[in-house]
């Protein structure tokens, strides 16, 4: 990463930088995996899900010192200057909630039915989806009527998410949104990932970087 930067002159130009969180981390001298501070914004402990829904403010990272808070290496840009793919926020959204389905019901075989024949079982239980299959899901109403009442209220928020600010098209009462859709991922038992810790604590970062 550190030669790529080089030959791009990116000092000299100082970019704003959107890219995959892997990218992003790589960039920022974060160790890669299911680390401990994985946050390039703060020190939120992943591993601590009893407390993920509930705590919204965790310490900010004020530095980034090789060794500590899983800084692996020195960091080669400002955090200041990465913007959020709302794509990839996208698909960290979708796959939440489809891991956390009742694979026996009809949402979920529905799902199989309809990709089944160009997804494998794992892909599909770990909610691997692409852009246009996630499209396909929210257009017409087959969908939405195979859901239990908690599934359709995630999904709902999901949709409305999608529709109203990860898209082209952002509403003023956005935060609400949010608000909805991290509730109702907390009732269906939706693990806090990392993609959606942004939204859950730093969505006043996150609606400023994002690329529309």
């Amino acid at each position: 990463m550190e030669t790529i930067l080089r030959v791009i002159d990116y000092r000299a130009h100082n970019w704003n930088i959107c890219g995959d969180l892997k990218v992003v981390s790589l960039l920022l001298g974060l160790q890669l995996g299911y680390t401990k501070h994985m946050c390039f914004l703060c020190l939120w402990d992943s591993r601590d899900e009893a407390n993920h829904y509930d705590t919204t403010e965790w310490p900010m990272r004020t530095d980034y010192i090789v060794g500590r808070y899983n800084v692996k290496c020195k960091s080669l840009i400002d955090p200041s200057k990465v913007y959020l793919p709302p794509l990839h926020i996208k698909l960290g959204l979708i796959k939440q909630f489809v891991k956390a389905m009742y694979f026996n019901g009809d949402g979920f075989l529905h799902i199989k039915e309809k990709f089944g024949a160009i997804l494998s079982d794992a892909k599909l239980r770990a909610g691997i989806f692409v852009g246009p299959q996630i499209r396909d899901l929210m257009r017409g109403p087959v969908f939405p009527s195979k859901l239990n009442s908690i599934e359709l209220e995630a999904w709902n928020a999901f949709v409305q998410i999608v529709q109203n600010f990860l898209g082209n098209h952002r509403v003023e009462n956005y935060s609400e949104l949010v608000d909805n859709l991290l509730e109702s991922y907390r009732k269906m038992g939706c693990r806090m990932s990392l993609k959606l810790h942004f939204l859950h604590s730093h969505l006043d970062f996150s609606h400023q970087t994002w690329v529309m």
